[in-house]
């Protein structure tokens, strides 16, 4: 229901986009241009195949904001919002699907989960849009309307970890300006924490020992993952004359965090990613592909999943029998599905790459980095997007749909799918290593 339902607004985005309404001058985008940024926008990605300021109109834009919003929310969960406007109710299908995009650990308080993910949304792009309205009218002297507009437009984006700009060269014309950064900055850490974490931060802010085990490592995995991203990102391109070289040292941090954040799935630049060193690129492959907390609007194999990797690795150096976190027992069929869905996530981005160096001539470092952006929903790129062939456009098209969905359907898959054991067989153990 959940892929169905994604597919099925990616093909209404796709014919919207295709009329002639949608494109400047004459006649309509091809099915891939429409696709491909139907796609993106719905799967809250960012990748572009056109200059979405100057290739659509008005109401291309509009389409576009509306499907980033859309896939934000989650089909499941705007389907339920529209049947509680109209009904004033939900049916049970409609609750287990929303629980299981929301990740809902019951179908008791569905209902009020659903309509706290767009009252949550909607508080946080109003309040993101007012701060980049204001800048752009006296910072930049921007009309009213103009300005209203790109705040908009870039808080709805921003939020819901999507990565798409009105502006050309994305950010980059506002790198070292913190009232364009640090909003946008604090929009994509807030949706990339993830609803139930949010929810959970709103009740419990200053009582941290009532938070869950999940908010725990949510909050916890994002802070440092963000620190270390950005010293990262930082120190390797501080004296790059493409990248963060020419900038003084206030802006070069700024830049360095920007560009931290953005490798939780929302895909802004505000520095030439084209231009950064290849030792960058692959520190950005490892954050795209970590992405940022389940049931929010990030991609990726989420903040959790790996941080269970990392103590059951732990666990194992240190010899201990159970994996504990926080003074908690994990449950050993967590162990199984984290496994279970790193293990297929790193198949299906080595199968991409692989099938994109054969019908490319591009270096291994952007084509992974290309695949892994839009595997994980990010949305950066090193400029290569555009001039891949149709083929490895329908590639990144079905990456970003899998992205999507693949880790929340296939983990909730193997939840559900858990079914009691009567017997069990003879333990034997191979040799590891």
């Amino acid at each position: 229901m959940v892929a169905l339902g994604f597919a099925a607004a990616i093909a209404v985005g796709t014919g919207l986009l295709m009329l002639p309404i949608a494109k400047v001058g004459p006649g309509g985008a091809s099915l891939l241009e429409a696709l491909f940024t139907a796609t993106s926008s719905v799967c809250v990605t960012g990748l572009i195949l056109v200059d979405t300021p100057v290739y659509w109109t008005a109401f291309g834009h509009v389409v576009i904001l509306a499907l980033i919003q859309i896939g934000g929310f989650g089909i499941m969960t705007f389907a339920s919002v529209i049947g509680l406007a109209v009904i004033r109710r939900m049916s049970l299908r409609s609750r287990i699907t929303a629980a299981a995009e929301v990740k809902s650990l019951g179908l008791v308080d569905v209902k009020g989960l659903v309509l706290g993910v767009v009252r949550i949304s909607l508080v946080v792009e109003a309040v993101v849009a007012v701060l980049l309205t204001a800048q752009f009218m006296i910072g930049y002297g921007e009309s009213f309307g103009r300005a209203l507009w790109l705040g908009v437009f870039h808080s709805v984006s921003s939020f819901n970890n999507a990565g798409f700009a009105l502006f050309s060269d994305s950010l980059m014309s506002y790198a070292d300006d913190p009232f364009i950064c640090l909003p946008i900055a604090a929009a994509i850490i807030l949706g990339g924490l993830g609803f139930p974490v949010i929810m959970q931060l709103r009740k419990h802010l200053r009582s941290p020992l009532k938070w869950s085990m999940n908010t725990r490592l949510v909050v916890w995995g994002t802070v440092v993952l963000l620190l270390g991203g950005t010293v990262y990102i930082t120190a390797l391109e501080w004296n790059n004359p493409g990248t963060l070289g020419p900038m003084d040292w206030p802006a070069k941090i700024l830049a360095g965090f920007f560009q931290s954040v953005q490798t939780r799935t929302a895909g802004f630049n505000s520095i030439d990613t084209a231009a950064m060193h290849s030792a960058s690129w692959l520190g950005m492959d490892m954050l795209m592909f970590i992405g940022g907390g389940p049931a929010g609007t990030a991609g990726g194999v989420k903040v959790t999943t790996f941080a269970v990797l990392y103590f059951i690795l732990l666990t194992e150096i240190r010899g201990d029998g159970a994996v504990n976190i926080f003074g908690k027992r994990l449950s050993r069929a967590v162990h199984r599905q984290a496994i279970t869905v790193v293990l297929l996530s790193v198949a299906v981005v080595m199968a991409a790459t692989v099938f994109l160096m054969l019908i490319t001539d591009f270096d291994l470092d952007q084509l992974l980095f290309e695949v892994i952006s839009a595997f994980a929903t990010v949305g950066m790129s090193t400029g290569i997007t555009s001039g891949l062939p149709p083929a490895g456009q329908l590639m990144l098209v079905f990456l970003m749909f899998v992205g999507r969905l693949g880790p929340i359907t296939f983990a909730s898959a193997i939840a559900l799918r858990e079914r009691p054991v009567l017997y069990e067989l003879p333990k034997e153990r191979p040799i590891i290593g």
